[in-house]
């Protein structure tokens, strides 16, 4: 018997519902009592009451919105129906509900939120739901690569293994040129940690701890600390801002305890594949949860920027119900409706990783298409021709291929990021790979674990290739680097590509704190006086960035920088080395900036 489920937060928000407290529980002995049944206000669903109907039903003659239509007339001879869209003012329906003594919340059209009952995909911007393809084939192949949200009791987890890789001098005692072999070293140092780690569950948890390691060898408890392993590894996929320093850590340790040589004499595996949504609901029997239509709206990341307080309670109502009507619908004794919303919710962090990561980079290509023109400069100062040798810049393009050099650059990144869960787990394989060593190597950046990466390689091209067939012209180099001097190995592909959102969120808030500024305010009067306007100013600052952080400067030789695919990143993080200097560094100060790496997104 599955658990009674709690109410929702859409239930929570229906506050004038009187009969809250007995909705859920199957035990409740109140439940199967006689209630008096509530009036529906005219024009809202007959199923929750508080939303505009927005269908009729002709075998069932009632009204319905498209979430609780949906639900109700997805299976057995409901689906056979006929059903007929209604058109009905959104301010009629809510002064009849005033009327009726419905809903105080007034119900406010948001035709984007309600396409639930669709077939949905999201747009360009991860916020946004359109009635315009297959959610489902779309998600399915996602899932695959979307790390599960972590549990509480493995967030518990994850701290003692950050503390035991805080204090752990793993890569300052192995990654060391010496004589001779470093395998016992290595062994000795995964056993430290294992054993560091081994004293912290020890220490927060007596009894847990006593009888995982109590006259144990810790080849006994691989189980346990393969979990623990993953459990970092997941966290990190979702959260890239975290770990920064233990990550490297935990990687090369088990990079190395997966050498044959260190395997034998260790006595025990230390890498566990990744949970993924895809992976648990396959195993658990669901996978056909993800070709539910209801899913689409369970996972929208609800955005509150330019929507009322009304629309924005509107589909947290509308996302909260069809996360409950998934996990009871789709509930099985080896699958509990825990495990299912745990899915949604994860999948619901892919279109929030999504967000900050991916659509700043469209931001931009909208910034550069809106205020330059690709064919002529609208006046010296905005011109986008960058001259070698001419204020650090090391190409030489004209407005025009430098217009489309900066349009196709953004683009790709826009692409990687968009597929960075994919190359994360492809990074993982390479750099875990029992056959795919390393060798320690001088790079002109310190020691180095250099290692082949066919993986990501074969994924990155397959990117680029379609970048390049969307973008049409292609300017400078399409090198690129992976296994080499500039790129050692997979973790640091993955860690420059996420550098991506920390260059460009900055440049976007600046950008969207002129263009909503108080004309009246003393600030508006600064940038008018100053700048000549904030269209004006928002001019300077993109003609710069697409000038400077795109001309090939961050490095003495072709090879490290130029227009190469990773030389291009290179160019833009030497920008941000200079942003104190430029001359517009005052709006940036204003709109809050802190710097490229300070609090989120760089502002305060």
């Amino acid at each position: 018997m599955t658990a009674p489920v709690g109410p929702s937060l859409g239930d929570i928000l229906r506050a004038d519902d009187p009969d809250l407290g007995d909705t859920f529980g199957a035990d409740d002995p109140a439940e199967d009592a006689p209630q008096e049944e509530e009036e529906v206000p005219e024009g809202f669903c007959v199923e929750c009451k508080d939303q505009q109907a927005q269908v009729f039903c002709e075998q069932c003659q009632e009204d319905f919105c498209d979430v609780c239509c949906g639900m109700i007339h997805r299976t057995g001879r409901r689906r056979q129906h006929g059903l007929k869209k209604l058109d009905v003012d959104m301010a009629e329906a809510a002064a009849a509900a005033d009327e009726g003594g419905g809903s105080e919340e007034p119900a406010e059209a948001e035709t984007e939120a309600e396409a639930g009952a669709q077939a949905v995909t999201f747009s360009a911007r991860s916020g946004k739901v359109e009635a315009t393809g297959s959610f489902a084939a779309w998600i399915s192949e996602r899932a695959k690569y979307i790390p599960l949200r972590l549990t509480l009791k493995e967030r518990k987890y994850l701290r003692l293994l950050e503390a035991a890789l805080r204090v752990s001098e793993y890569t300052d005692k192995v990654d060391v040129l010496m004589y001779g072999s470093k395998t016992k070293r290595m062994v000795a140092q995964i056993k430290e940690l294992c054993a560091i780690l081994s004293g912290l569950v020890l220490a927060s948890d007596y009894k847990a701890g006593q009888t995982l390691f109590a006259d144990r060898q810790f080849a006994d408890n691989a189980e346990f600390f393969q979990k623990v392993f993953e459990i970092g590894r997941r966290h990190k996929i979702m959260n890239p801002d975290r770990m920064r320093d233990e990550y490297g850590k935990l990687m090369y340790l088990l990079q190395d305890a997966q050498l044959a040589e260190v395997h034998e004499l260790l006595g025990f595996a230390t890498v566990a594949p990744i949970k993924t949504v895809y992976t648990v609901l396959e195993s658990l029997g669901v996978l056909y949860v993800l070709e539910d239509e209801m899913v689409a709206v369970a996972t929208k990341e609800i955005v509150a920027a330019g929507k009322t307080q009304a629309q924005v309670r509107l589909e947290i109502k509308q996302k909260e119900r069809a996360i409950e009507y998934l996990a009871k619908a789709y509930a099985t004794p080896e699958c509990p409706g825990e495990v299912l919303r745990q899915c949604l919710y994860s999948i619901g962090d892919n279109h929030a990783y999504l967000r900050f990561n991916r659509d700043p980079c469209d931001r931009m290509l909208e910034h550069l298409s809106a205020s330059f023109n690709a064919t002529r400069a609208e006046s010296n100062e905005l011109s986008l021709a960058i001259l070698s040798g001419r204020d650090g810049a090391r190409l030489s393009h004209s407005h025009t291929s430098q217009f489309h050099y900066v349009q196709q650059t953004l683009t790709l990144w826009r692409e990687i990021l968009h597929d960075m869960f994919a190359l994360w787990h492809h990074a993982d394989a390479d750099l875990l790979g029992a056959r795919n060593t390393y060798r320690l190597k001088d790079t002109g950046q310190g020691l180095q674990r250099v290692q082949p990466c066919p993986r990501v390689s074969s994924a990155a091209h397959t990117i680029l290739h379609r970048t390049q067939r969307a973008v049409g012209r292609w300017v400078g180099s399409a090198m690129i680097h992976l296994g080499d001097r500039n790129v050692p190995n997979a973790l640091m592909f993955i860690d420059k590509y996420n550098q991506v959102s920390s260059i460009l969120n900055p440049v976007v808030r600046t950008l969207e704190y002129l263009e909503t500024l108080d004309p009246s305010s003393n600030a508006a009067r600064f940038v008018d006086s100053a700048y000549g306007g904030k269209e004006r100013a928002c001019k300077v600052i993109l003609a710069d960035f697409f000038r400077s952080a795109f001309d090939g400067s961050g490095a003495d030789n072709f090879f490290d920088a130029g227009s190469c695919i990773d030389g291009r990143l290179t160019s833009a993080w030497n920008w941000c080395s200079t942003i104190e200097k430029k001359p517009f560094f005052d709006l940036f100060l204003l709109a809050g900036f802190v710097g490229f790496n300070g609090g989120p997104e760089g502002f305060n």
